[in-house]
């Protein structure tokens, strides 16, 4: 199994990026896909969760603002990212769990100036 996250960059606040995270080795519809972040010097921490029939989970701070889609076609999950805040820099991860073991992209920096 392989994730490999993009789309991160070094926006303003109040700006807004498009994640991705392409996914191979596995059957991706049948699986939970989820985005996480971590800031510097904080535990890594889940931002957004999709099931596999597109229901959708947030953490408080993003609810509202991020939205996390799935297009079982391209095998990608992708997090919509509006209005960011200073303090949603950080790096990025996807991640699903497939066959009993948990699998993470190599992450996707994201930064926003104030």
């Amino acid at each position: 199994v392989q994730l490999q996250a993009s789309g991160g960059g070094l926006v303003e606040a109040g700006g807004s990026l498009r994640l991705s995270c392409a996914a191979s080795g596995l059957i991706f519809s049948s699986v939970h896909m989820g985005w996480y972040r971590q800031a510097p010097g904080k535990q890594r921490e889940l931002v957004a969760g999709i099931s596999s029939i597109g229901t959708t989970t947030y953490a408080d701070p993003v609810t509202g603002r991020f939205t996390i889609s799935r297009d079982n076609a391209e095998n990608t999950v992708y997090l919509r990212m509006n209005s960011l805040r200073p303090e949603d820099t950080g790096i990025y991860y996807c991640a699903t769990r497939y066959g009993s073991q948990d699998y993470w992209g190599q992450g996707t920096q994201v930064t926003v100036s104030s």
